[in-house]
């Protein structure tokens, strides 16, 4: 299998991602580097990263290895799912009003919610960081998050 951070779409995806969220945060997510080296970086994290598209059904298009990890899938998997389908039917109504939120506004850095695995793991993300993706021509591109701390239920 070749590595995510090898494909030159996911790349400039990565660098689109990573520029949206030091532009609404006034943050580095990870330190600056070469585009391709930060990509290889960024999978690599210790925090979980992911990220959907501008679909009406938005699909997961990005997901670092902490993420693949945490939600037992493999990069094929991942990228096929919808993100509404990261969260429980009863928790998808209160994410579809966060995600509105934050196409708002830009970004929120206190998300907290119950999410679940490809598996049907239950677990709790605190302090999650959610932001818009904003392309080269400075429209919307998707969303990503990134968050550090969960709890399995």
């Amino acid at each position: 299998m070749s590595h995510p951070f090898d494909d030159t779409l996911l790349i400039k995806h990565v660098d689109q991602l990573l520029q949206s969220y030091l532009r609404l945060t006034g943050r580095e997510l990870i330190p600056p580097g070469g585009l391709q080296e930060r990509a290889r970086a960024l999978f690599y994290q210790p925090f979980i990263v992911l990220s959907h598209g501008t679909q009406e059904d938005p699909v997961l298009n990005y997901g670092n290895q902490a993420a693949l990890d945490l939600w037992e899938m493999t990069w094929e998997e991942f990228i096929k799912m919808p993100s509404r389908l990261t969260a429980e039917p009863v928790n998808r109504e209160d994410r579809e009003r966060l995600l509105e939120e934050v196409r708002r506004n830009g970004y929120i850095d206190t998300y907290r919610g119950v999410r679940i695995s490809g598996t049907g793991r239950r677990f709790l993300i605190e302090k999650g960081t959610v932001w818009n993706i904003i392309d080269e021509n400075n429209k919307y591109a998707g969303q990503a998050a990134t968050f550090s701390r969960w709890t399995y239920l």
